[in-house]
């Protein structure tokens, strides 16, 4: 795990491969190991740099410059930029997706390819913010998770059932939210303000001009398949695929599919 520094604090990032490169971004509550089997196999024909959101993984707690996802892609933008490197292509899963999308708008030119998975680039229904908010805050004043929020928060994450199916990856994900104290716990919620009170981006959706992947969970709850399909709708040259048996984590539950999925989408766009 490599670093770059952003107003004293360490943007971690993972740097493996060579060749074209891709940009990952992971989930929210998740880290760059996310993308791990995606890497085993991208990385035999490609530069995967994987940056971590601040306070997760380990990234330090975000800068004070650093308050929307907007201004997150600027710190991705910084750090391609000491990397030298001009052109690539982003996949970004769930606020991967997000900040991803804010840093195509941002520097267009330079994206060859996007991949949008398990992501919504709207704004978040009043509902679920209000929800999450309250979330959130219950967080900050317990400076930890409370049973009862992992208890709601650990199925959003996976398909129905999931515990039958791939329980290693539940009772680890469980364990890592109760693993979360003090002001570790503080800064990732403080990161989840500026997920779930993000912008609504569908007002510069027109300008996504790269050839744009979008894969959704057919079991994905935070953002169900009817929002990709919203999404494919709007970017004019998209496919869409929906992942059979996977929730929100759908790289992960399904990681052979996304792999075959994504190689034969980045064979189409890039010149290796």
């Amino acid at each position: 795990m490599q670093s770059y520094v952003i107003e004293e604090r360490k943007l971690t990032y993972l740097d493996q491969g060579t060749g074209p490169v891709l940009v990952l971004g992971h989930s929210y509550l998740w880290d760059s190991k996310m993308w791990q089997p995606q890497i085993e196999a991208l990385s035999q024909h490609y530069r995967c740099i994987v940056p971590e959101l601040w306070a997760h993984g380990q990234a330090d707690i975000a800068p004070e410059k650093t308050r929307t996802l907007r201004d997150y892609a600027d710190d991705v933008i910084a750090l391609l930029d000491h990397l030298n490197i001009d052109n690539f292509s982003l996949i970004g899963l769930s606020v991967g997706g997000m900040w991803g999308a804010e840093l195509a708008i941002k520097v267009p030119q330079r994206v060859t390819a996007l991949v949008l998975m398990d992501t919504f680039l709207g704004y978040e229904p009043e509902v679920l913010h209000a929800k999450y908010f309250a979330m959130l805050n219950t967080i900050i004043e317990h400076q930890a998770i409370p049973d009862a929020i992992i208890d709601s928060v650990v199925p959003l994450f996976f398909r129905h059932q999931a515990e039958q199916y791939t329980p290693e990856l539940v009772d680890g994900f469980r364990q890592y939210l109760a693993s979360l104290k003090g002001d570790k716990a503080v800064a990732i919620a403080q990161v989840g303000k500026m997920v779930f009170g993000r912008r609504d981006t569908f007002d510069d959706i027109a300008q996504l001009k790269a050839p744009t992947l979008i894969l959704s969970g057919m079991e994905d709850n935070p953002r169900p398949p009817l929002e990709a399909q919203l999404m494919h709708d709007e970017i004019k040259d998209s496919e869409y695929i929906l992942i059979p048996e996977a929730g929100h984590i759908s790289n992960l539950e399904q990681p052979e599919f996304v792999i075959k999925q994504l190689e034969a989408f980045l064979a189409k766009h890039i010149a290796r």
